[in-house]
């Protein structure tokens, strides 16, 4: 099995020319979407869509990502603290599946446990409200998620 090392720098490595990232934090009721800017140093949080069903959902992904001309998708998996796959692991990958029938750019995995938490308290150092935070979380997490990756290349 590849370490994440790895993957982390054999996905960045395939990256077509002018191409960029986006990191997903799939959760049941929204979509967390973050971008990495084109050096691959830094992911931003760039917005969340409510999930509705999976075609409104993905065609509102694919448009996103062919107008920041995106090349790879880090979608967040969510593991059990014991590295084991749990109902949400399942759904995750179903969604990855359903959604590489439709678009060609590549799709890989990224250990997402603890992004949400992460997220939280960067944002409560920043002092940022309880409300802010509530609704900033999921695209925070997708960012937290994205710059695993990155900072795994590096």
């Amino acid at each position: 099995m590849s370490s994440r090392l790895e993957i982390a720098r054999a996905s960045l490595a395939a990256l077509p020319p002018l191409k960029r990232v986006m990191g997903l934090d799939l959760g049941s009721t929204t979509i967390g979407i973050a971008t990495a800017d084109y050096t691959m140093q830094f992911a931003t949080p760039r917005m969340t869509i409510a999930r509705t069903k999976f075609q409104v959902d993905a065609k509102v992904l694919l448009q996103f990502a062919e107008k920041e001309h995106i090349g790879l998708i880090v979608l967040g998996l969510p593991l059990n603290m014991d590295d084991s796959e749990g109902p949400r692991v399942q759904s995750t990958k179903a969604f990855a599946r359903n959604l590489e029938k439709l678009t060609p750019i590549p799709i890989i995995y990224w250990d997402e446990r603890l992004s949400s938490f992460e997220a939280d308290q960067q944002m409560i150092e920043a002092g940022v409200s309880r409300a802010k935070r509530a609704e900033n979380i999921d695209q925070m997490a997708a960012a937290v998620i994205l710059q695993g990756l990155l900072d795994e290349a590096k």
